[in-house]
């Protein structure tokens, strides 16, 4: 069975509480579950991470490449300042799907920018909760299509 890691950055702990016109009411349990149920039906194992410190990030995608087929990732306000992010990310050679709640090419001009993108893949943003699902089948798809 593939195994795909999920990892979620600062403040995403604070979802359904936090600014609810940008981010909704769904909490990061819920998001979690879906998550859960949706790599079940589809058999991958999912790893589901949140850290509000940057090394335990850097030190989680270090791991990627030894445990997991794939990295869906929301860095969430590190998207827009961490090279130190953006290097682990490069530093693994697994598919990588960014991905964000709100639409950040919408927002504030200091959010528009996602140096993070640069390792990736992909990049999904504006869908709510339901892009972790698009991130799910997306990074199946990459997966799948390189055996």
């Amino acid at each position: 069975m593939k195994k795909i890691l999920i990892i979620n950055g600062p403040n995403l702990n604070l979802l359904g509480n936090r600014e609810r016109n940008l981010y909704g009411e769904t909490t990061l349990e819920k998001i979690k579950l879906l998550c859960e149920q949706h790599c079940k039906n589809n058999e991958i194992e999912c790893t589901f991470f949140q850290s509000n410190h940057e090394g335990e990030l850097i030190e989680k995608i270090h791991s990627a490449n030894k445990d997991y087929d794939g990295i869906i990732i929301n860095p969430a306000a590190l998207t827009h300042t961490s090279i130190a992010l953006l290097d682990a990310l490069r530093a693994t050679s697994k598919p990588k799907i960014e991905i964000h709640i709100s639409n950040i090419y919408a927002r504030e001009d200091y959010r528009r920018k996602s140096i993070t993108s640069e390792a990736v893949n992909g990049i999904i943003c504006g869908f709510g909760e339901n892009g972790y699902i698009l991130a799910i089948d997306a990074i199946k798809n990459i997966i799948y299509s390189k055996i």
